[in-house]
Formats: structure tokens, C-alpha cells, sequence
């Protein structure tokens, strides 16, 4: 596998961002689902997700935002109402051959291979399958996220998300994300906050 990631694999997971940003303050663990406009037609309701579950245990305040399932992360932001890098990918990679971890990339951005060598001390980084995916979180693609996932694999978060005040994040299955503050988003995961993204020049400024 080469060390470039394709943008339509950076855009593949939570569900693919770009209008002013519109804070929302998160409420309360458990809070009602809103259905993000304008998602057209009206999204389903949001299903009940180890994701979900796993951040009420956590007594992480969030908002679950349930949209249609949107064709790239600029759609999935707009359904959302969120500027695109307040959208967060969750990709999984792969240190050796039983050893993962995800990393957290904003959408506009994508993970620079050589700073995520650097900082693990390795060469040997690679993308899993989309079955090997989902073996080790329990989600499908364009569902993964390090919440409630299968395995607690360690999370590095790119340092940009801190420069916003709520970020949006996958919530367990397609069309469903939740937007909590980044700060929380670290406690609750434990990540290690790194400058390990670049531009994406393909992507839309947000």
C-alpha cells in the first residue's frame, strides 16, 4: 500500500463541509436527535449507537446531528450546517500487525505521512481494508470512530480542531455524526493533540 491517501479515502469516514460556522453548545448526554437542514428529504431517525453509548457512559455533553448520507464531506458539512473543517474524519491506520490507531482529520486537511512517521518512529504505516476496518472498530466505512469502538486503539487529533469551538464527529453509523467541543473530544478519547495535517489543496477553503 502506497503512503499517499486519496482524497476519496480522506473524505470517506464520518460521512462526507461550507457556510459560516454556526456554534451550537452541546447539551446534555443523551439529548434528543436534531435533524440537520437541509437535508432533503428528511433524514431518518438516528438509531441508538455503541458511539452514542459510549459518550453518555463518558458523561460527554454532545448534540447527534442525523442527515441523509451525503456523497463527499463538503455535502455531509453543508447537510450539517458546519463549516468543512469542523468535520472530523476518523482514519484507522495501521503500526504493525496487530496495532492501530486512528487519527482525527478535519476536512479540507489531509494526515502528512512523514510527520505521522516522525512521530510514531516508524516507516511502516499503512491503511487497512475496508473489512480489516471493520473487524477492528465494529464500523462500516463511513461510520468509523474511535467512540465505542470494538478496540480503544490511541487517537492523534490534529491540532487545528482546538481552533474550533465544536467539531463534528462520526456517531456510529452512516448519516450520523455528533458535535461536541474539541476540548471534550480529547478528554473523552485521551488523544494526543499533534500538527500532522497539511492542506488540501483539492478541498474547498472553509
Amino acid at each position: 500500500m502506497t503512503d499517499e491517501i486519496s482524497a476519496a479515502e480522506a473524505s470517506a469516514t464520518p460521512e462526507a463541509s461550507a457556510t459560516p460556522e454556526a456554534p451550537a453548545t452541546p447539551e446534555a448526554p443523551g439529548a434528543a436527535v436534531e435533524t440537520a437542514a437541509p437535508a432533503t428529504p428528511a433524514a431518518p431517525a438516528a438509531p441508538r449507537t455503541p458511539a452514542m453509548e459510549a459518550l453518555d457512559a463518558a458523561g460527554i455533553a454532545y448534540r447527534p446531528v442525523q442527515t441523509q448520507i451525503a456523497r463527499s464531506a463538503e455535502e455531509s458539512a453543508r447537510f450539517q450546517d458546519i463549516p468543512l473543517g469542523s468535520l472530523l474524519r476518523s482514519i484507522l491506520v495501521r503500526r504493525a500487525a496487530d496495532d492501530f490507531f486512528f487519527v482525527l482529520v478535519p476536512g479540507g486537511r489531509r494526515f502528512n505521512w512523514p510527520k505521522l512517521r516522525q512521530l510514531l518512529g516508524t516507516n511502516r504505516l499503512t491503511l487497512p481494508t475496508e473489512e480489516e476496518a471493520k473487524a477492528e472498530t465494529g464500523y462500516v466505512r463511513g461510520a468509523i470512530t474511535p467512540f465505542g469502538a470494538r478496540r480503544p486503539w490511541p487517537v492523534i487529533a490534529d491540532a487545528t480542531i482546538m481552533d474550533r469551538e465544536v467539531v463534528a464527529i462520526g456517531g456510529g453509523a452512516r448519516g450520523l455524526n455528533v458535535h461536541l467541543a474539541p476540548a471534550d473530544l480529547v478528554r473523552a478519547t485521551g488523544a494526543q493533540v499533534v500538527d500532522i495535517t497539511i492542506p488540501d489543496e483539492a478541498a474547498p477553503a472553509s
